[in-house]
């Protein structure tokens, strides 16, 4: 019995979990449950890769920032969008975006 030449990971889910009913294989759960934290960890270090990529591109440009670095800004940002542990259950569209709430008065007259 020899070694093998490569190492080979499982990239996907399981094929057999079944997301209507769950826990009818534990096995196939949990394997589908190891998938998604392997691909949020995927998600988290490209994350801090392009930051450090921006964070050089800052000190490098020095004025000219905001126009020569401006893809990987966007880069940045579209890489952070919904990626944290918590964020799951929110759409998507509030994922890593702060809306301002608009508040309208009625004028108020005095008699």
């Amino acid at each position: 019995m020899g070694r093998k030449k490569t190492v080979e990971f499982d990239e996907g889910p399981p094929d057999d979990f079944d997301p209507n009913n769950p826990y009818a294989d534990p096995v196939a759960m949990l394997e589908y449950r190891e998938y998604l934290v392997r691909e949020k960890w995927i998600q988290i270090e490209t994350a801090k890769i392009i930051r450090e990529r921006l964070k050089w591109c800052y000190r490098i440009e020095g004025v000219n920032h905001l126009q020569k670095c401006r893809h990987l800004v966007e880069q940045y940002l579209e890489a952070t969008r919904g990626i944290g542990w918590g964020k799951d259950h929110r759409p998507p569209e509030l994922h890593g975006c702060i809306r301002r709430l608009r508040i309208e008065t009625t004028p108020v007259t005095l008699e």
